[in-house]
């Protein structure tokens, strides 16, 4: 399979896989959907500074001109933080977006499928999307799961939004043979809360820990991604009880105002930033920046447990 009139890299990228050095992959909804200008960009060169630092190379991800770029420059960020035109692009939008050389900022889905045709193990990311609250009869549930259940991918993230029905979300990734990891936890963190009532399948303490269990799996043919959650930091934890209130307004709302599929998660978690008076953003841009650290020090393990065993 020729996937070079696909996928570009950028020289940092092309240069750590030339020589076995750990990368790590990044989506770029999270940029142009997830987060206002110029905060957005602001906290994307950040997190891929914290990157570089724990000794990985980062790799934002998205379509510019119908080419999968795997690493963005200053310039490519910068336009993905304020271009209004972009597609939120996840698995079934790939083909249009590619074909038409149009421009897509990748979701954790489509993410997770463009960092495993590049050759990278570890993604980081926010929040996993999940089972939306009422999925019973409206069936919305997040693309990013079905992915999780056959790309080979580990995504580190602050567990699945509290929007979302996450008990139904632990089901589903059950059923899908998807473990989920709580990195130093053995609840499930519901990113702005340490914690949810809902138990991870196991624990893991450390880096080394954790890219063993990777290395296992793949290297039986288990396929299908790995969730790592690890909680976000408890200087930026908001309260439960407070966080749960304001989603259910924010559910209220969208529900009055039959807003649905891919639409609903931006709006709510825009209700949310709007109802905390901004405490909520502060702390999305915290751990992500700790879902990097994490991420990078599981990359570095990981190379080196692989390569060890090439040599």
């Amino acid at each position: 399979m020729d996937l070079t009139s696909y996928l570009e890299f950028s020289r940092e990228v092309q240069e750590a896989r030339q020589s076995g050095q750990a990368i790590v992959a990044l989506e770029s909804t999270i940029i142009s959907h997830g987060m206002p200008y110029p905060q957005n960009v602001q906290m994307a060169r950040e997190v891929e500074d914290i990157i570089r630092e724990k000794g990985a190379v980062p790799a934002t991800i998205a379509i510019l001109n119908g080419k999968i770029k795997i690493g963005l420059s200053d310039e490519e960020l910068e336009y993905l933080g304020q271009a209004k035109d972009v597609i939120k692009a996840s698995r079934r939008d790939l083909p249009y977006i590619l074909a038409s050389k149009k421009d897509g900022a990748t979701t954790v889905a489509a993410t997770m499928i463009c960092a495993e045709l590049a050759g990278i193990a570890v993604f980081v990311t926010g929040g996993i999307g999940g089972v939306h609250r009422g999925a019973e009869t409206t069936m919305d549930i997040s693309a990013d799961l079905e992915e999780l259940s056959m790309t080979n991918v580990a995504v580190v993230c602050a567990g699945a939004k509290s929007i979302l029905d996450i008990g139904l979300t632990m089901e589903y990734l059950e059923t899908k043979g998807v473990p989920v990891l709580g990195f130093g936890t053995a609840k499930l963190p519901a990113f702005y809360t340490r914690s949810s009532e809902f138990d991870v399948n196991y624990k893991v303490d450390t880096p080394e820990e954790t890219a063993g269990v990777l290395k296992a799996k793949w290297e039986i043919g288990l396929n299908g991604g790995v969730v790592i959650a690890n909680p976000i930091p408890e200087e930026h934890a908001m309260d439960e009880a407070e966080i749960t209130a304001m989603i259910e307004n924010a559910l209220k709302e969208a529900e009055e105002q039959h807003i649905k599929g891919k639409d609903s998660t931006p709006f709510l978690l825009g209700k949310v930033k709007e109802l905390t008076e901004g405490k909520s953003l502060t702390a999305n841009i915290a751990l992500v920046k700790h879902n990097a650290e994490v991420g990078a020090e599981i990359a570095v393990h990981y190379a080196a447990q692989t390569q060890q065993q090439t040599v």
